[in-house]
């Protein structure tokens, strides 16, 4: 079920769609200029900008400031880069918040909890920022809280398949009476699918144990393991809006399992224990040893520059329903910036479609700005992979967790008797599921776990 916050909080989001409508057919992110005042200071205002990414993904971020400071010499806006995003949330959590930066979606409990940003609903209805139908709908919500929008939507990437054309041949697959995807390589704009046999099949026809190809990598984690569970028809939480628990021993869930992973632990067909302790899952997908990996948008930069890999994207394979997971990325502000209107206004610059396509042109980003994920500047033809197309497709059926304050402890907590899930061959089902629930409860209700008697005030009663 939806949760109610973020139900409330697109309804906000909506009526500001309609509030921010203009006439003249302004594009999502523009804002009417306003003419400096007399009483303007001389000194330009300055600001920081958070963002994190590799050295081009930096430089196209620079790029925009760049421009940005040009067009308005009364700002003076300074990139403060981080590597990853890990670095730039250590960053606000020491107290070091740039006026305006970039934040992951599962970090925004943590950052309204902290009061570290401020809602920006008023300040973009003030600039009248048209959404209209520009942004994603699943971003808007995700960043939905408390009645308001916390920060602006920017990225939006789900999960999808990647796979290597020499490895998956649709062809010579379908020559062998195999089933496969109905795959137009003419029509670029036709957006493909597929299902849980023919992804089975494309594992099986690619793995090739004897030299060292494996058909498939899936991350044994949560995220990893999400979209089959939810396609299949399975829960990942106990409940949407306040979840106490992960929903892994439901009937739903445990039916769900046992349709997937059979193929999802077969050895047969996935990355040795060996293989991947000598290098990571991309390193073997690079060189051509595995046929197909799990990820996101951020990938294709690096498979791009690997001599002689030849790579396209299909979305998740369908088991009951089209279901997948994304990384979501938003522009925040600061709450305790002294340039409140100043740093508004850079962020209405930030998401207009100039500047996102530029950050777009780079490769890494998925834009939550729908007329730039349709455009050339993100689907950028005659590059892989060809079928960038499905990364927009497969938004609409991307499933948005709760809004928790410890994502990452959730993970850590949990990880280990969901490894063993997709690792062991004949797993305990009912036994690791019950585990992964217990754990996941210590930190989605630390109280309601506190409060359980321990075992020697079990036997003094």
């Amino acid at each position: 079920m939806r949760s109610k916050r973020v139900v409330v909080g697109l309804a906000v989001v909506l009526s500001l769609a309609v509030a921010g409508c203009t006439d003249d057919g302004d594009e999502p992110g523009a804002s009417q200029s306003t003419q400096p005042s007399a009483t303007a200071p001389v000194k330009p205002v300055k600001l920081q900008l958070g963002v994190w990414g590799g050295d081009a993904e930096i430089a196209a971020y620079q790029g925009v400031v760049d421009t940005y400071n040009a067009a308005h010499p009364e700002v003076k806006v300074k990139i403060q880069p981080f590597a990853d995003h890990d670095a730039l949330k250590q960053a606000l959590d020491a107290g070091e918040v740039p006026d305006v930066f970039l934040a992951s979606r599962s970090d925004l409990q943590d950052l309204i909890d902290n009061g570290v940003n401020q809602p920006v609903s008023d300040l973009l209805d003030e600039r009248n920022v048209d959404f209209g139908d520009g942004y994603s709908r699943p971003a808007l919500e995700a960043f939905a809280s408390d009645r308001e929008l916390q920060c602006m939507p920017y990225g939006v990437s789900p999960m999808v398949i990647y796979y290597n054309r020499a490895l998956v041949d649709f062809t010579k697959m379908a020559e062998r009476d195999l089933p496969v995807p109905n795959l137009d390589e003419e029509d670029l704009s036709k957006k493909p699918a597929w299902n849980y046999a023919m992804f089975e099949a494309a594992a099986n026809f690619s793995s090739r144990p004897r030299r060292g190809i494996a058909g498939f990598h899936v991350q044994p984690t949560l995220r990893g393991l999400a979209p089959f569970v939810y396609s299949a028809g399975g829960q990942i939480f106990d409940d949407d809006e306040a979840p106490t628990s992960l929903a892994f021993s439901s009937d739903d869930t445990r039916s769900a399992l046992e349709q997937v992973l059979p193929l999802l632990r077969d050895p047969k067909v996935d990355l040795t224990p060996e293989q991947l302790a000598q290098k990571s899952a991309i390193d073997w997908f690079k060189e051509g040893k595995l046929g197909m990996i799990a990820g996101f948008r951020s990938m294709v930069p690096e498979l791009r520059a690997t001599p002689g890999l030849d790579f396209d994207v299909m979305p998740m394979p369908i088991v009951d329903d089209a279901a997948t997971v994304g990384e979501l990325t938003g522009v925040c502000l600061a709450e305790d910036t002294k340039e409140t209107a100043a740093a508004a206004d850079l962020l209405v610059d930030l998401i207009s479609t100039e500047s996102v396509s530029t950050v777009a042109e780079a490769g890494y980003l998925a834009p939550a700005n729908i007329p730039v994920a349709l455009s050339e500047a993100f689907l950028q033809p005659g590059t892989m992979p060809a079928h960038s197309i499905v990364f927009n497709s497969a938004v609409r059926s991307m499933r948005i967790p709760p809004l928790l304050g410890s994502y990452s402890e959730l993970e850590a907590a949990v990880d280990g008797p969901i490894e063993q899930l997709l690792t062991v061959e004949l797993p305990d089902l009912d036994a690791l599921t019950d585990e992964i629930d217990a754990a996941s409860q210590s930190v989605l209700a630390p109280d309601d776990a506190s409060e359980e008697p321990s075992p020697s005030e079990d036997d003094s009663e």
